[in-house]
């Protein structure tokens, strides 16, 4: 039986998870009826007028509760979760009972939780909000963003809503129904928000700095982009602890169907801001391929907290090891433009490092690259990188033109010429973090709901051809590898 030790002995991980349900359960004030957990309080639906009312639907990720680390203007503090009974629903619970309990700056959240198989049907048939958030549990999640948006909800999900090309109409035709009922259903892109690739869209986009984009070929992309995740890592100062399913890319799917789609919205995002991609005619591929992180039975125990390997991830263990599927590399052009991704997923960081990006856009006068490595402390940076020494004066001048000019949305931002290249110094207060991103996410998202024509009209076809990009370059890869995986 898999133990962990204690201040008081040994205690077995089911009963410890139990002990930390119990905590949680006194610190959000709930309590049990048969086949329900309900709040203390009064119940209500919708809310009052005009207010937001969050529904929480089978939270298997995080990123689900980071949506409510701080208080939200105009948003009810009672939300309706609706999950099946298990770690995924504790785990959740848990992070808004730390926000709840903090010193500084607590939150107030007051939970309604359901907690039975029919979770969906009655999330539907109850209706105790008007947003419903989806996070995890990616093979079939289109589907349950269909029944919301066919049920009036507004939709704000977290990233891959398909992980298969076969299911791209099914997201087409629920974005057509959101808009024929005027609802919003809205991708959570946290990397908009992160201040280097700001900076990187508005040096790309100024022809002082950067010139006029490069073509490029498979050899020589215009476009690079590198994302390393780590499988173990901390969120919110605490060690996370990851369900089994992530580990199966049927459900959680392979590097760049998941991680990918932040990759994939950048590129398009960076070129061409405020235009419309069609998938079906602006976008040709290149060449991918995938392979494994190989993880021992120690190592998943030790971030699943599970015994061992479960029977479902058993197809995927050779001689000791689990084959966990999650690098991809892939080459495509976009308008002609050519991009180079490539994913990876290692075990653990070294010391003192964390998750890192790699970023590079070349123009026919600089490149604009964001570096995130040793030499940069694992700390984002943003550099500009003439093409010639002759370019150098020009560059600079341009760029210190620029800088210049986004002053009054960042003030004090720097140019810092470094020789051969500058580097954009950033103040702290730009650097919130990928935590913070979901409240700024969730605070456009708010936007929308208030004024929905503020919702830009591109970001349905560029929604469209993401994940065309990340279906189709997982599927090319297996092709190209020989790799096939059951449904």
């Amino acid at each position: 039986m898999n133990t962990m030790k204690t201040g008081q002995g040994v205690m077995t991980r089911a009963s410890e998870r139990l002990v930390r349900f119990a905590t949680v359960l006194s610190c959000l004030w709930v309590v049990v009826l048969p086949g329900l957990l309900w709040a203390s309080g009064q119940q209500s639906k919708a809310g009052t007028a005009g207010e937001v009312r969050l529904i929480t639907l089978d939270p298997g990720h995080f990123h689900a509760a980071l949506l409510q680390k701080e208080m939200l203007p105009g948003v009810s503090k009672h939300v309706a979760v609706y999950a099946p009974l298990g770690p995924d629903l504790i785990a959740h619970l848990s992070r808004i009972g730390q926000f709840n309990a903090r010193k500084e700056n607590p939150t107030d959240w007051e939970l309604e939780i359901y907690a039975g198989p029919d979770f969906l049907e009655r999330m539907l048939e109850q209706r105790r909000g008007n947003v419903v958030v989806l996070s995890g549990r990616n093979q079939g999640k289109i589907a349950r963003i269909r029944s919301c948006i066919d049920a009036g909800f507004h939709v704000l999900a977290d990233k891959p809503w398909v992980l298969e090309s076969a299911d791209l109409p099914k997201l087409e035709a629920a974005l057509n129904t959101a808009d024929g009922r005027g609802t919003i259903a809205f991708d959570i892109m946290t990397e908009r928000f992160e201040i280097t690739y700001i900076l990187q869209r508005e040096l790309v986009n100024d022809a002082g700095v950067f010139g006029a984009i490069l073509p490029g070929n498979e050899q020589d992309p215009c476009v690079l982009m590198e994302s390393v995740h780590h499988l173990m890592k901390n969120v919110s100062g605490v060690p996370l602890i990851r369900p089994a399913w992530f580990f199966d890319i049927r459900q959680q799917g392979e590097g760049l169907a998941d991680i990918g789609t932040h990759l994939v919205d950048l590129v398009q995002w960076s070129l061409f801001p405020g235009q419309a991609i069609d998938f079906r005619h602006d976008i040709q591929f290149v060449a991918a391929k995938r392979w494994p992180t190989l993880i021992t039975k120690a190592e998943f125990q030790r971030v699943s907290g599970e015994e061992g390997f479960p029977e479902s991830l058993i197809p995927d263990v050779k001689n000791g090891h689990l084959e966990y599927y999650c690098n991809n590399l892939l080459s495509y052009s976009l308008r002609g433009v050519h991009a180079r991704l490539n994913i990876l997923w290692n075990y653990e960081a070294p010391p003192g490092g964390g998750d890192t990006y790699r970023s590079v856009f070349r123009g026919s006068r600089s490149h604009i690259e964001v570096r995130q490595g040793p030499e940069q402390n694992y700390r984002s940076e943003v550099y500009v990188v003439p093409n010639s020494v002759g370019l150098k004066m020009e560059v600079l001048a341009a760029l210190k033109k620029k800088i210049g000019s986004i002053q009054n949305r960042f003030p004090e931002m720097a140019v810092e010429d470094r020789g051969q290249e500058m580097m954009i110094t950033i103040p702290a207060r730009y650097r919130v973090g990928h935590e913070a991103h979901f409240q700024q996410v969730i605070t456009e998202f708010l936007r929308f709901l208030k004024e929905p024509q503020s919702l830009p009209s591109w970001e349905k076809p560029n929604m469209l051809s993401k994940y065309y990009v990340t279906t189709q370059g997982v599927e090319l890869a297996r092709r190209s590898s020989g790799g096939r995986i059951a449904p």
